[in-house]
C-alpha cells in the first residue's frame, strides 16, 4: 500500500504532537508491521530529544499538526495576558478538576491548553498550589510556551516569565510593608 500520497508533512517541519510538545520530522521511515509496510513520521521532540513514530495514516487522528499560524499565536498570547484579575470559578473538587485537565492538555488544540494554563495560573493568583496542581502547571506552560516562542521567535524563558509576572499574585509581601 503506497502511503507516500497521504503525507502531509515534510522532513524538516515543524509540528506539535499533543502533550508532547514541538517536534521535527526528521524522517520518513516504512517498516513493516504485521505483514503490512506502513510509512511512520519520526518526529523529535525539541524539548527533551525524545523521538516518536507516528503512522502517517493516523498522524491527524493523533493530533499531529503544524504549527499555530503568527496571528493565531499573538492572540493566544493576548488572551492568556487579558484579564489577569478574573476569578475563578473552581466548584468541582481536584480530583475531578485534575482529570478534566489532564484530557485537555492531550487535545491538539493549542487554546484549550492555553485555557488550562490560564485557570491554573489564575487559581496560583489565591492559593498554594497542591503538588498535581504544580505538575499540571508546569506541563501547561511547557506546551504553551513551547509552541508559542517557537511562532513569535522570542526565548522560551522570557515568554514564560512575561506570562508569570501577569499572573503574580495581587498583594505581595513587599508592597504590604
Amino acid at each position: 500500500m503506497d502511503t507516500q500520497k497521504q503525507n502531509t508533512f515534510t522532513p524538516g517541519a515543524l509540528v506539535v504532537y499533543p502533550a508532547q510538545g514541538v517536534g521535527e520530522i526528521e524522517r520518513i521511515d516504512q517498516q513493516e508491521v504485521g505483514g503490512s509496510v506502513c510509512d511512520f513520521y519520526i518526529v523529535r521532540i525539541l524539548s527533551n530529544n525524545v523521538t516518536l513514530m507516528v503512522p502517517v495514516y493516523s498522524a491527524s487522528r493523533v493530533g499531529l499538526r503544524y504549527l499555530v499560524s503568527l496571528d493565531e499565536a499573538k492572540d493566544i498570547l493576548e488572551n492568556l495576558k487579558s484579564d489577569t484579575s478574573q476569578p475563578i470559578f473552581t466548584g468541582q473538587n481536584w480530583n475531578r478538576r485534575f482529570r478534566e485537565y489532564s484530557e485537555k492538555l492531550q487535545s491538539p488544540d493549542l487554546r484549550t491548553v492555553a485555557m488550562v494554563l490560564r485557570e491554573l495560573l489564575l487559581l496560583s493568583r489565591t492559593k498554594e498550589l497542591s503538588f498535581g496542581e504544580r505538575r499540571l502547571l508546569e506541563q501547561s506552560m511547557a506546551l504553551v510556551v513551547g509552541e508559542l516562542a517557537e511562532v513569535l521567535s522570542c526565548p522560551e524563558d522570557t515568554l514564560r516569565d512575561d506570562l508569570q509576572s501577569s499572573f503574580a499574585p495581587l498583594h505581595t509581601e513587599e508592597e504590604t510593608q
